[in-house]
């Protein structure tokens, strides 16, 4: 019973820095990244469709991103659905494929991504710190109903820590990567 509380915290942590990285990975770093798209829905045929299913994304350049639907007809719902978007950035249509080009960051802009992405990482500790904390009321739940022993519970706490710290520092390492990756020029 204990090792399975130990596995679903574990778990729980690991899904934790899984998020933090695909919200790091939608912050535009100067470069191009298909996953700027992800969060964008087209309306087709009526119904709000993730642009990654009706249309190829591919980085043809380092700062451009060329988006080819699959039918052309969607074109326009496509470029629609871009200005709509949070993106701010304006796409360039040729008739046949829409072209992103991704604007190089200026310094005050680039020191102000590291900041929120700095909070993304404080979010994503705060969330494991939440995991760790239902799991150590779950082993003193079984302490108290003498399922473990006291001894016993102060070991499982030390191991749900070691977890704990190894994933605050697996969120330091996602954080610090995308840092410098933002800093650079």
């Amino acid at each position: 019973m204990q090792r399975a509380i130990l596995k679903e915290a574990k778990d729980k942590m690991k899904k934790s820095e899984e998020s933090l990285q695909r919200e790091l990975g939608q912050i535009r770093a100067g470069r191009a990244n298909a996953s700027l798209l992800d969060r964008i829905h087209v309306e087709y045929y009526g119904v709000p469709t993730p642009l990654n299913q009706i249309a190829q994304i591919a980085v043809p350049e380092a700062r451009v991103l060329m988006i080819t639907p699959f039918d052309k007809n969607s074109l326009a719902d496509v470029e629609k659905a871009i200005l709509a978007s949070d993106l701010g950035i304006s796409p360039a249509n040729d008739g046949n494929v829409i072209r992103l080009v991704i604007p190089q960051l200026t310094e005050d802009r680039r020191k102000e991504l590291a900041k929120e992405v700095g909070k993304y990482g404080e979010n994503a500790k705060i969330a494991v710190r939440n995991i760790r904390r239902e799991a150590i009321d779950e082993l003193k739940k079984l302490e108290k109903n003498k399922d473990i022993s006291e001894d016993e519970l102060r070991t499982l706490e030390k191991d749900v820590q070691q977890i704990t710290d190894n994933s605050t520092d697996n969120i330091d390492k996602i954080v610090a990567e995308k840092e410098t990756e933002l800093m650079e020029v």
